[in-house]
């Protein structure tokens, strides 16, 4: 009895959070055929150079390795678009078999799911005017009377919510909007993971954004999967080993990400 008491409580409390709780057998979610011959890749294109879409062509860094990852495995490739929030829920509701879509490894996520091991270190980094990049260095609160953009749901939102709750926020749903936002002085700066910043800086260079000197956090980018297939996170993990060995994913990371060293 108190060990059904003890696993009602945590099944309470991780509910009260809006969790998502899987626990194999018991379970209501249906596994997706291990051999199905297809591997459903969850995305939410709207982060370059991570992933993004150039016309109708999924593309950047995660869809990249999502190929190479589906050739490794003898899969074919479906990218599943879904939004940013919707992704990990798509996951528990085995809609998709992984999340490749510049996802940052958090203690709340790995709650819901599974990570990989981590094939990528980055920051949050800060967009902003040119003029303005050392405005921001000794109090981002006070001077960043404007507001701060942010995508929503991100380890960005979460990170000045938490650590510098008395700034404006302001909300896009990409990071070209947040750009064009900042040209018209509707915000001071946009926060967000670091590759996506740089890549903004450089499209947008001749409009007069540029990346502020602020390293605002520390985080790992990894992917997403179940816990009831661990055969799946297995055989991800070797791929990875092997494309680090190989050299595969270095280049796949600098053909986009070219300021990495």
């Amino acid at each position: 009895m108190n060990g059904f008491k003890s696993r009602l409580g945590i099944l309470v409390a991780l509910a009260s959070l809006g969790l998502c709780v899987c626990f194999g057998a018991d379970s209501t979610v249906t596994p997706a055929a291990p051999n199905s011959g297809v591997l459903r890749v969850g995305i939410t294109p709207n982060a370059p150079p991570m992933i993004f879409k150039q016309g109708d062509r999924v593309v950047g860094v995660e869809a990249e390795l999502a190929e190479a990852l589906g050739a490794d495995l003898g899969r074919r490739v479906v990218f599943v678009e879904e939004k940013w929030d919707d992704l990990i829920d798509a996951l528990c509701d085995n809609r998709i078999d992984i999340i490749m879509s510049g996802m940052s490894m958090t203690l709340a996520r790995s709650y819901r799911a599974a990570f990989s091991n981590p094939y990528l270190n980055v920051g949050q980094i800060a967009l902003t005017r040119a003029g303005e990049k050392y405005d921001y260095v000794v109090n981002l609160a006070i001077q960043a009377k404007r507001g701060v953009g942010l995508k929503p749901g991100t380890t960005a939102d979460f990170l000045v919510q938490q650590e510098i709750p008395r700034v404006k926020r302001k909300y896009f749903n990409s990071g070209d909007e947040a750009a064009k936002a900042l040209i018209k002085s509707k915000i001071d700066l946009f926060v967000s993971d670091a590759p996506m910043i740089w890549y903004l800086a450089s499209q947008y260079e001749s409009k007069g954004l540029t990346v502020a000197p602020l390293l605002l956090s520390q985080e790992q980018l990894a992917w997403a999967m179940r816990r009831t297939e661990p055969e799946l996170r297995d055989a991800v993990n070797a791929f990875l080993k092997k494309a680090q060995n190989s050299g595969q994913l270095n280049t796949i990371l600098k053909r986009w990400v070219p300021g990495l060293q």
